[in-house]
Order: structure tokens, then C-alpha cells, then sequence
């Protein structure tokens, strides 16, 4: 991208040291300039597994939407993340949520995600930190997950 950006990240975490998981991840992303609250929720779809902590990032950032997604996969290869069931456990998911002013939907990468509105988990830190950003379709009292604010990361 020729001029910087904002961007939002969404992060969870619940297999292992689940909050330091998290703070080694945003420590790893040079251009966060603000993070959520933690948020723990009940996994949503796939197996039995405990329970997540989730945040949000807040980016500006130079990097195209690919370049956004490589950093995701890049900082969840680094938290030794192994993806052996669809929704299953995990020990970092990293999720391009919103870039400002970009809408796509590619085989590899949609913006805004596709459905961060349906996700309380994502929503509500996203909201910690810009409370006007509201994606289209959300509804608090529909979407999924439950959610506790467990506070500063």
C-alpha cells in the first residue's frame, strides 16, 4: 500500500499459555498501536476444547491485504499453531477483520472478514476500540459467542 492504514487483527488463543500467546504475537506486529481488552468466550462450532481469550489489534500499516495475511500465518507459525481439525483447539489464530477503505473477496482473503459480524468474540474488542465501527450486520443480541472482558491484556 502506497500510504499507510488502519487495520484491524483479530487474535485467539486456547491451547497452552493462552494470554502469553497473545502478548507475544501483538509484541511481533511492529505497527500495532492499540490492543483491546482480552475477551474469554465459549468455542464456537467444532469440537469439545476450552475456552478462548480473543483480542483485537489495531494496525497502521503500510502492507497490502496479502502482505496483512502473511503476517497472520507468519505469527501463528510462530506459536507452533497445527491445524488439524476445522475449528478446533488452538494455540493462536490470527485474523485479518477490517482495513479501511478495502473490500475484496478472493479464494484467500475477504475483507472485511467474512464473518467477523456474527462473532461477539471479534465484535466487541473491535468495538473497545473504535466504537463507531460497526460491520454491517451486526447485531449483539444475535451473534454468536458469549463473551467476559477479562481486561488489559
Amino acid at each position: 500500500m502506497s500510504k499507510a492504514v488502519r487495520a484491524f487483527l483479530g487474535l485467539g488463543s486456547n491451547l497452552g499459555d493462552s494470554r502469553e500467546l497473545l502478548r507475544t504475537a501483538v509484541a511481533a506486529i511492529p505497527e500495532a498501536v492499540a490492543v483491546s481488552p482480552v475477551y474469554e468466550t465459549e468455542p464456537v462450532g467444532g469440537p469439545e476444547q476450552g475456552v478462548y481469550l480473543n483480542i483485537v489489534v489495531q494496525l497502521h500499516t503500510h502492507r497490502s491485504p496479502y502482505e496483512l495475511l502473511e503476517l497472520c500465518h507468519e505469527l501463528e507459525t510462530a506459536a507452533d499453531r497445527v491445524r488439524e481439525v476445522r475449528w478446533g483447539p488452538r494455540t493462536l489464530d490470527v485474523d485479518v477483520v477490517y482495513i479501511d477503505g478495502v473490500f475484496m473477496d478472493d479464494p484467500s482473503l475477504t475483507v472485511p472478514h467474512p464473518r467477523a459480524h456474527e462473532r461477539n468474540f471479534v465484535m466487541q474488542p473491535l468495538l473497545d476500540l473504535d466504537p463507531g465501527l460497526l460491520l454491517e450486520g451486526y447485531d449483539s443480541a444475535k451473534a454468536i459467542g458469549e463473551v467476559r472482558n477479562l481486561g488489559p491484556l
